[in-house]
């Protein structure tokens, strides 16, 4: 179900940043742990990184931990990824996703875990 909307992507040079926002007019992100993947040309989806409903926990895959910072705002029923220090392999369709949980302090990159998705992004990191 398509119910989160992405935005922030573009193309940028390396070693630039962006940051993309991810709002849920279709599910209200406070109710559950928020994730973020993409998806290069020619590759499977991966998970990027996973933020819980508290933001007490949060996880990073090992490409952009150090470069990337998962956060939300529960009041504005956001969440966003900033993304620093972007290379040539960050090029990907970005999507974020969601799923309802009563747990404060979990959240995983397993993509099936997630019920909400939104249609993606596309981030281009060229010279």
């Amino acid at each position: 179900q398509l119910r989160l909307v992405e935005s922030g992507g573009g193309l940028v040079q390396p070693g630039g940043s962006l940051r993309l926002s991810c709002v849920g007019p279709g599910f209200t992100l406070s109710y559950g742990a928020v994730g973020w993947f993409r998806q290069a040309p020619g590759k499977e989806r991966e998970g990027v990184s996973c933020i819980s409903r508290s933001s007490n926990i949060s996880h990073y895959d090992y490409s952009v931990k150090d470069r990337f910072t998962i956060a939300r705002d529960n009041a504005e029923n956001t969440a966003y990824l900033q993304m620093n220090n972007l290379k040539v392999e960050d090029t990907a369709v970005y999507y974020c996703a969601a799923f309802a949980t009563g747990l404060q302090n979990m959240c995983t990159m397993t993509e099936s875990a997630y019920d909400y998705w939104g249609q993606g992004t596309q981030v281009t990191v060229s010279a």
